[in-house]
C-alpha cells in the first residue's frame, strides 16, 4: 500500500522546493530531499518512485501554495493592480525561493515530457481560478485577456525574483504593475494615437 501520510509527503516536497532553489535540479536527489527533511533514508523513494515524480510533486505543490495565498489576498476588495503590486512583491522578497524553484522545474521541463504536461494542467487550472479571483472581486477583465495577463505576470515575476536579493523595492514593482495594467504609454495619451505612433 501507498504510503498515505500527508505531513511527511509535504515535508518531502517542502524540502524538494528548497533544494530546487538552493541546488537547482541537478540537486534534486531522492537522499537530499531526505537530508533536508530530516527524514530517513529511503522516504522519498517511498512516496515518489522517479526523480521525475519527485518534479512533479514539487510542482504541483507551488501550485497549491500560490492558489492558497491567491485565495487569502481576495479575502478584501481590492484593484488589480494592488493584488498584482502585493503578489510580486512578496514573491520577491518573502517567498523568493518558491518562485526560484517554479523556474528551475519550467526549464528542467523543456527535456521532460511528463514534467511539461503536469505544468501545463497546473496551467490550465491557474486560467480557471484566475477567472474565478477576477468574478469574485468584479474586476473588468475580459476572459480571452486573462491569459495574456498570466503572461505579463510571468514575465514580471522572472525578472523580479532573479533580480539580486535585496534590489527589489515596493517602488519597483508598483512601477512594473502599471505597465502590466495600463501600458507603458503615460496615462493621459489619447490610446488610439498611440496604437498609430501618434502622440498628441
Amino acid at each position: 500500500m501507498p504510503p498515505t501520510n500527508p505531513a511527511r509527503r509535504q515535508a518531502l516536497t517542502d524540502a524538494a522546493i528548497e533544494l530546487l532553489a538552493s541546488s537547482g535540479v541537478h540537486g534534486l536527489t531522492h537522499r537530499a530531499v531526505e537530508k533536508e527533511a530530516h527524514l530517513p533514508q529511503g522516504t522519498a523513494s517511498n512516496y515518489f518512485r522517479s526523480r521525475e515524480a519527485l518534479l512533479v510533486a514539487a510542482a504541483e505543490r507551488i501550485a497549491e501554495l500560490h492558489h492558497a495565498d491567491t485565495d487569502r489576498a481576495i479575502e478584501q476588495p481590492a484593484t488589480l493592480a494592488d493584488l498584482l503590486t502585493e503578489s510580486l512583491l512578496t514573491a520577491a522578497t518573502t517567498l523568493r525561493n518558491r518562485y526560484l524553484a517554479i523556474f528551475e522545474l519550467q526549464l528542467e521541463a523543456v527535456r521532460r515530457p511528463l514534467l511539461a504536461s503536469a505544468l501545463a494542467g497546473l496551467q490550465d487550472t491557474s486560467l480557471q481560478l484566475t477567472a474565478g479571483h477576477h468574478d469574485k472581486l468584479g474586476l473588468a477583465i475580459p476572459r480571452e485577456k486573462i491569459p495574456a495577463l498570466i503572461a505579463l505576470y510571468g514575465g514580471a515575476l522572472f525578472t523580479l525574483v532573479t533580480a539580486p536579493p535585496g534590489s527589489v523595492s515596493r517602488d519597483v514593482v508598483q512601477s512594473v504593475v502599471q505597465a502590466i495594467v495600463y501600458g507603458c504609454a503615460p496615462h493621459d495619451e489619447n490610446p488610439e494615437s498611440v496604437r498609430q505612433g501618434r502622440h498628441t
